[in-house]
């Protein structure tokens, strides 16, 4: 397993510091997991847009309308004042 070296601020170090004391565990542990659990979200968000990647290359419907920000902000505001 590596080491690794974090520079954290005096009063985040103590607030992880005071959380493991409450769980039972360690900084060392709390960082590991919300590591893992980072790079599992990533992951399953790549794989995610990797798939509609695919269902887009399959269909053959197409949109000239290009939505802007402002357009969906618009018609979500519209749909929020009738509902």
């Amino acid at each position: 397993m590596a080491n690794l070296t974090l520079s954290l601020d005096d009063g985040l170090l103590q607030k992880a510091r005071e959380a493991a004391l409450r769980e039972n565990t360690s900084v060392n542990a709390l960082v590991r997991e919300y590591l893992k659990q980072y790079v599992n979200a990533r992951e399953r968000r790549l794989r995610a847009l990797d798939a509609l990647d695919k269902v887009a290359e399959r269909t053959d419907s197409a949109s000239d309308e290009r939505w802007t920000r402002e357009a969906l902000h618009e018609r979500r505001s519209g749909r929020e004042a009738s509902g």
